[in-house]
């Protein structure tokens, strides 16, 4: 048996920053291709980068710019590629945007301690904002709005990637996003 997508669907991985969403988007994409899906991961920081020029963190700059992510993430459903969002988001407007336009969205928090979070800090932001040099980390200076009702709830200080990836892998299969189908018979020469 080989699997397949039903419709395409989307994954939101959420959480602070060094919360564990990359390592998590990272083992989710190993075990979806390993099952035959050609998912694309969206991670933020990469965007910003593409997107935006000079990234601005205010409220109007993270608004446009996961507005700007959403949208290609449905973008890319449409047209039947799964997605893996892999972006703090820290106001569920957010990503009740992308839940608006795309159908079938998964929403993943990794819920990791803000002290484990900042003793990973491997870009070095939450040391910065603690010494003034940024001011708008979420969880630290702006507000970060956990899902209220996530589909999967990771904890990224006692939980490894691989093991977070097969539970979302299973919760997509429960939610009928994975459909298994029978292997295609080879074409005759």
């Amino acid at each position: 048996m080989t699997h397949r997508v039903g419709e395409a669907f989307a994954i939101w991985i959420t959480g602070l920053p060094a919360s564990g969403k990359s390592t998590i988007a990272h083992s989710l994409l190993v075990q979806m291709n390993r099952a035959g899906f050609d998912a694309a991961i969206l991670e933020s920081d990469h965007l910003r980068k593409i997107l935006g020029g000079q990234p601005r963190y205010d409220e109007a700059g993270r608004a446009a710019f996961y507005r700007q992510m959403a949208h290609m993430g449905a973008s890319l459903t449409q047209h039947g590629v799964p997605v893996i969002f892999d972006a703090t988001a820290n106001r569920r407007s957010y990503r009740a945007w992308a839940r608006e336009h795309i159908p079938h969205l998964l929403e993943v928090y990794v819920d990791t301690p803000l002290r484990v979070c900042e003793s990973r800090d491997p870009k070095a932001i939450y040391q910065q904002a603690r010494a003034g040099l940024i001011g708008d980390v979420p969880g630290l200076q702006v507000a970060y709005e956990p899902p209220e009702c996530p589909d999967v709830v990771v904890h990224g200080d006692r939980e490894a990637a691989d093991a977070a990836a097969r539970r979302i892998m299973a919760t997509l299969a429960q939610k009928g996003y994975l459909v298994e189908s029978e292997k295609p018979l080879a074409s005759a020469q």
